[in-house]
């Protein structure tokens, strides 16, 4: 399997800020060790530990980190990989599947579109276009408090930025999604993805016949 990992940057200047951003990826293990991580960065580890595991996923073949960085100090990033072995979206074995595990940004950061601006790179020059890249949105996961949004306006911020990259929503009976309607699965199937990855991942998504 060709994992595409092909260095994309751009620069953006925020004039609020008097700050240039750099946005880049997929970046190399090395490098990312050298960054330091932002102490808001805490959605899903503690930041020093949300670190190591940035630098563990980019040493995947298939796993990739883009980031949002000002000097080398990391205040967003996105990461792909391949699904985890306990969750039901390894059991179709598939090689051309990948998650779209998490997004962040910074607090300081939030609202200048850098999150739009992470996927977009992340889907730059047909990197993706042979894998099928799926994301799972749970509402627990979302930071309501800080964003002062209520569930279902934040499930509608994160359509939006996913479908800035064509990622649209995809019906599942999984029980974690099922559980609360908020919840959601997005996915973008690939130009180049054959159609018996697309039947086999139909069958990972559906576990009850009657439904698929």
């Amino acid at each position: 399997m060709e994992h595409r990992k092909r260095f994309q940057l751009v620069e953006k200047y925020i004039p609020s800020l008097q700050k240039h951003i750099r946005i880049s990826g997929p970046i190399p293990p090395e490098q990312l060790r050298d960054m330091t991580m932002d102490a808001t960065l805490d959605a899903f580890r503690r930041p020093l530990e949300q670190h190591e595991a940035l630098i563990e996923i980019a040493s995947l073949p298939e796993g990739r980190i883009i980031t949002a960085t000002i000097d080398q100090h990391i205040i967003g990033y996105v990461t792909f990989h391949y699904p985890d072995e306990y969750e039901r979206w390894s059991q179709g074995k598939m090689i051309d599947l990948v998650e779209l595990g998490a997004i962040e940004v910074a607090d300081n950061y939030r609202g200048l579109g850098l999150g739009k601006d992470l996927i977009q790179l992340s889907f730059a020059e047909q990197q993706l276009d042979n894998m099928i890249v799926y994301t799972t949105e749970y509402y627990w996961h979302w930071d309501l408090e800080g964003s002062g949004l209520n569930v279902w306006d934040y499930r509608k911020m994160m359509e939006k930025l996913m479908q800035t990259v064509d990622m649209i929503w995809y019906a599942t009976d999984d029980e974690e999604i099922c559980a609360h309607p908020a919840n959601c699965l997005m996915v973008k199937i690939g130009a180049e993805v054959p159609l018996p990855s697309i039947e086999r991942f139909d069958r990972v998504r559906f576990r009850s016949r009657f439904m698929y």
